[in-house]
C-alpha cells in the first residue's frame, strides 16, 4: 500500500495563518517536482499525481479566498496584481491539463514538466515577495489565522485535477463541487486495489 506524499489541506499548529500555509504548500509544491522531474517509473507517477491534486487544490483555494482579499487592499494596484496571478494560474492549468492527459510517458512529458515547475515556482515567488507581504501589513493577525482556516474549507471541496475554465471565484464556487465529484470518481476508479490515497 502506499501512503500518499502530499495533503492540499494539511492541518497545521493553529497559530498558523494563511500566508504560513501559504508558504508551506510552496515549498511543498517545489519539493514535488523534484521528485517528479528526478523520478522515474512508479515513483515519478505518485509524485506527479500528488503534485496535480496539491496544485488543482492550492490554486483553486487561492481564487476563492486570497485574490479576492488581495483585489480590495489599500494602496492600489491589487487588481493588476490579482489579474496576471490569475492569468499565470490559467496558463499552469492549462499546461498541467496536457501533462494529465499525455501521461509521465509521454516523450514531450520531460519538456513540459520543466517549463510548468519554472512557471509555478516564479509565479509562488511573485505571491511570496508581493501578494503575501501585502496581506501581512494590512490584514490582522486574527483575520489572517481565519483566513487559513478558509483556505483548508475550500481544498477539502477543490477540484483534485486541473481545469482552466473555473477561474475565478465565482467559476469555483459554481463549478467547483461538481469537478471536484467527476474528480474524486475518476481519482477512485484509477486508484490501484489496496493502494491509499
Amino acid at each position: 500500500m502506499r501512503e500518499t506524499t502530499a495533503r492540499p489541506a494539511a492541518p497545521g499548529p493553529v497559530e498558523d495563518d494563511v500566508v504560513d500555509l501559504l508558504l508551506a504548500q510552496h515549498a511543498r509544491i517545489e519539493e514535488l517536482f523534484l521528485l517528479v522531474v528526478g523520478g522515474t517509473g512508479q515513483l515519478r507517477r505518485d509524485a506527479f499525481d500528488d503534485l496535480v491534486r496539491l496544485l488543482a487544490a492550492h490554486e483553486t483555494a487561492e481564487e476563492e479566498v486570497v485574490h479576492p482579499l488581495s483585489r480590495t487592499l489599500p494602496g492600489g494596484g491589487g487588481d493588476a496584481m490579482v489579474d496576471e496571478r490569475l492569468a499565470e494560474e490559467k496558463q499552469a492549468k492549462q499546461t498541467l491539463k496536457a501533462l494529465v492527459d499525455a501521461g509521465v510517458d509521454d516523450a514531450g512529458f520531460e519538456t513540459g514538466i520543466l517549463l510548468l515547475r519554472e512557471a509555478v515556482l516564479a509565479h509562488a515567488r511573485y505571491e511570496e515577495r508581493y501578494e503575501f507581504p501585502r496581506l501581512r501589513q494590512h490584514v490582522s493577525a486574527d483575520r489572517l489565522r481565519a483566513l487559513a482556516a478558509a483556505v483548508r474549507a475550500a481544498e477539502k471541496t477543490a477540484p483534485t485535477r486541473p481545469h482552466p475554465s473555473a477561474q475565478s471565484a465565482t467559476a469555483n464556487l459554481a463549478l467547483g463541487p461538481a469537478l471536484a465529484v467527476m474528480d474524486r470518481v475518476r481519482d477512485a476508479v484509477r486508484r490501484p486495489s489496496g493502494g491509499r490515497r
